[in-house]
């Protein structure tokens, strides 16, 4: 248990909800949902939340107990106190922030304007929709979800419903895509049924996993894209870069700026640029148009693998979040990337696009009344939440004290060494009759560890973007007696493995990191699957300096002499690499705010919209 400072608001609070809750047990469902129809008149006659809350939050608790059987427990109704502000609250994994988001969504739709959980997926958003739909409605409310594939019809229903689920992309580009609408509508005066919004205003907004949503995809652009032809001269220029990317050297030919991502070609490289054509004029295009199809097949060579940036499904190229492991549905890189992509892969090259309309993930947020969030890993990001969203990061503690133990790291010499290792540790715990999860940063390593499994007849699952339509599936076997499951940072958002009691006297989920993330956060995600709830666990990482960390940190040329020297001892040195990686993202991503600002207050002065009359 935990305990508050008697006077602290957050205690008379619970106080509050603690007195409206005694009055409740003996109410019928009737009853409950009049209680709550008098509080939607209250709510929309202009009465504070702030005062309604006590109320709210118990009929919530009520209704959970009645529909879904289960309690909120205290931290959880701390939790919803301060979500109910413009705060994000760091709730330890396995502590039931699914259910917390229940009281401030309820409180917030009593205003009834609609309110949305934005989540990292769709599958968590229908999944969590579907649970909570009992509770809602129990108390009147209605709760839709929005995902990938619906039509506008059904689009526009979830967003009617007073709660409303869905990812943080859906909910951007539906955004954009009603204000091209009211464009279009005005524009024709007239109000065709295919020119309506779908959408209604952006009131309150709960992100779950808010780190991974409001800093690790702030920047991301949710861009409505307009085509333009594309002719065969221009495929054959993308063909030719492709072809000529790999040969280009380093330092010689080009130079490779580790900050931005961006290669700009040498005197001496636009030189031999021009020799590699060989006479082919590649007729239609500038010289400078080649030099900059080429740039881009350079960096695509260098920073963009398969398996890892992104995957091949079906003949096209789908983006793989690298925060989170899952793919990025329907998006596309820009400036040509995309298509320097298609052109290495050998693919269809479709044509480039314009940007019809355009918004970021942070910009999204900022739009919306109010704001908040919740995850397990704030804390760390508390002074970039502040700054940028205006939001104060409340720790909650955990209803359990942590029965987790970290093992001592592991360091190798060399990948094969490391792989042999961690495939030695499975075959050990999984044969005491523990579950193992192992965590790779990308879906080539996850698919390398499966072939050592399979070479040590050790059954397994794996768990990637690529299997990611058998999630739930493999999540729910996770936690079984000596099962083993390969899984990139896909498993460490949202999901819950559910251990059995024979397991949890053998010491519960052992989880084994294969390598650094570029954030300790996203480690601290992983390491979480265990010991939830105070139950046993224990994680221990595996390291070795050819771990791509460095490479990602300090450049490649840079990361290979370091190895050759050993400065240092592994463990400050891959540290330090995963700080210096933080640190970058953290400084492009202010960047990135900064000009975001400006670009928008130009445009504003200008008299423009500034999301659809992109610059």
């Amino acid at each position: 248990m935990f305990s508050l400072p008697f006077r602290s608001p957050a205690a008379r609070q619970l106080t509050r909800i603690e007195r409206q809750l005694r009055g409740l047990a003996n109410r019928s469902d009737q009853q409950l949902r009049e209680r709550s129809a008098t509080l939607r008149y209250r709510a929309a006659a202009g009465e504070s939340l702030h005062r309604i809350l006590p109320e709210a939050y118990a009929l919530v608790v009520e209704a959970a107990q009645r529909t879904l059987n289960l309690r909120h427990y205290d931290v959880q109704l701390l939790g919803g106190i301060h979500l109910a502000n413009r705060c994000v609250i760091e709730m330890e994994t396995g502590q039931g922030k699914t259910l917390t988001a229940t009281l401030p969504l309820y409180l917030h739709a009593l205003r009834g304007q609609g309110v949305h959980l934005a989540t990292s997926n769709d599958y968590l958003a229908r999944r969590d929709a579907d649970t909570m739909r009992p509770l809602f409605a129990m108390l009147g409310m209605t709760c839709g979800v929005v995902v990938d594939g619906m039509n506008d019809a059904q689009r526009r229903q979830g967003y009617c419903c007073d709660i409303t689920y869905a990812t943080a992309a859906e909910l951007g580009f539906d955004f954009l895509r009603d204000r091209l609408k009211r464009r279009a509508e005005r524009a024709s005066g007239n109000g065709a049924s295919e020119l309506q919004p779908v959408g209604r205003g952006l009131e309150y907004l709960l992100a779950d996993e808010a780190d991974a949503l409001m800093i690790d995809e702030a920047n991301t652009p949710l861009v409505i894209a307009a085509s333009s032809p594309l002719t065969d001269q221009k495929q054959a220029l993308y063909d030719w870069a492709a072809t000529t990317a790999p040969r280009a050297l380093e330092n010689q030919h080009y130079r490779y700026n580790l900050r931005e991502g961006s290669v700009e070609l040498l005197p001496a490289g636009r030189q031999w640029a021009r020799q590699q054509l060989n006479g082919n004029l590649l007729e239609g295009h500038s010289i400078l148009d080649r030099f900059e199809k080429l740039e881009r097949a350079i960096q695509v060579h260098r920073d963009f693998h398969r398996d890892q940036q992104y995957i091949v499904r079906e003949g096209e190229i789908v983006l793989v979040n690298e925060a989170t492991g899952r793919l990025g549905e329907g998006r596309q890189w820009q400036d040509g990337i995309q298509q320097a992509i298609q052109a290495a892969e050998r693919l269809p090259i479709t044509a480039p696009t314009t940007h019809a309309a355009k918004l970021t993930v942070q910009g999204l947020f900022l739009a919306y009344r109010q704001l908040a969030g919740m995850t397990g890993t704030a804390v760390a990001a508390a002074t970039e939440l502040k700054k940028v969203y205006k939001a104060n990061v409340i720790p909650i503690p955990p209803r359990h004290p942590s029965r987790r133990q970290p093992l001592s790291t592991r360091y190798f010499a060399d990948q094969d060494q490391k792989y042999q290792a961690i495939v030695d540790e499975i075959v050990a715990v999984s044969q005491a009759g523990r579950p193992v999860l192992i965590s790779t940063r990308s879906v080539e390593n996850s698919q390398r560890l499966s072939k050592l499994l399979h070479d040590a007849q050790l059954p397994h699952q794996v768990l990637n973007a690529q299997e990611h339509a058998s999630e739930a599936e493999i999540i729910a076997r996770a936690g079984r007696s000596g099962q083993v499951t390969v899984a990139t940072s896909m498993a460490g958002r949202g999901t819950d493995i559910e251990l059995s009691d024979d397991v949890i006297e053998r010491g519960g989920l052992h989880v084994i990191l294969s390598e650094h993330h570029d954030s300790p956060r996203q480690d601290q995600q992983m390491w979480g699957r265990c010991g939830r709830q105070g139950q046993p666990g224990t994680y221990r990482l595996f390291l070795c300096l050819d771990d791509a960390i460095l490479d990602r940190a300090y450049g490649e040329k840079s990361a290979t002499q370091y190895r050759q020297h050993r400065h240092g001892n592994q463990a400050t040195s891959l540290a330090a690499a995963q700080h210096a990686l933080e640190r970058r993202r953290r400084q492009n991503r202010m960047a990135a705010l900064y000009h975001e600002k400006r670009r928008l207050r130009a445009i504003w002065e200008m008299g423009r919209d500034p999301l659809l009359d992109v610059m």
